[in-house]
């Protein structure tokens, strides 16, 4: 008697079914609010090094160091706070692939379909108590 666990047979694939594809969950939240805050910094950094140059510098390139280093805050803030990307991704369905076949026997080779294990008992015979 086997003891194999009772589990709703799943039917065969057709090999011409599609299969369905996972790849259109979103990006993680993790990944995205690190980016933004990796767009975040750098932007500020830009706005530093317009601080430090608007201090070397004189006349017109000055005043437009000190423009930007003021416009820069909202700005950033604005193209952060803009939302996730939508990331696009391939969504059609995949195929599965075709099976390889083995390579051919060598001549004079046998192929031997079954053989029986000498540790299991004989079908045909009943054990007698």
């Amino acid at each position: 008697m086997s003891t194999s666990a009772a589990s709703p047979r799943q039917p065969a694939r057709r090999r011409d079914e599609e299969v369905p594809s996972i790849t259109s969950a979103p990006e993680p939240l993790a990944d995205d609010q690190a980016r933004r805050a990796r767009r975040y910094l750098m932007q500020m950094g830009f706005r530093v090094v317009c601080f430090v140059g608007a201090y070397f510098a004189s006349g017109w390139l000055r005043w437009t160091m000190v423009a930007i280093a003021i416009v820069i805050p909202y700005v950033a803030v604005i193209l952060v706070n803009a939302g996730r990307d939508k990331v696009e991704y391939d969504t059609s369905a995949m195929l599965p692939a075709t099976p390889k076949e083995l390579p051919a026997t060598p001549d004079g080779v046998d192929v031997v379909e079954h053989v029986d294990d000498p540790a299991d008992p004989p079908a045909d015979r009943h054990e007698e108590r």
